[in-house]
């Protein structure tokens, strides 16, 4: 579980270092490119965490349906362009 921990801090980090980046510099990816992706992958990690621990399935489940609703609006917002 320590490595699911250490994937989900690292993931976080990463946003904070793309928005910081975007926020500075005007370069990179700007949040509304990532976030849904990266709210995707997190609450994904978050069901995996929650299984390993022993959590209820609701936990799991809820985990993974946010992953889902993230990953929707992830491709919508893509499907525009």
């Amino acid at each position: 579980m320590a490595l699911v921990d250490i994937v989900i801090a690292v993931t976080l980090l990463e946003g904070l270092a793309l928005w910081v980046w975007h926020a500075r510099t005007g370069r990179g990816l700007a949040p509304r490119e990532f976030v849904a992706n990266l709210c995707a992958g997190l609450a994904l990690m978050l069901a995996v965490r929650a299984a390993l621990s022993g959590a209820s399935w609701t936990w799991v489940a809820t985990g993974l349906a946010a992953a889902g609703v993230a990953h929707l609006l992830d491709l919508r917002r893509r499907w525009r362009r």
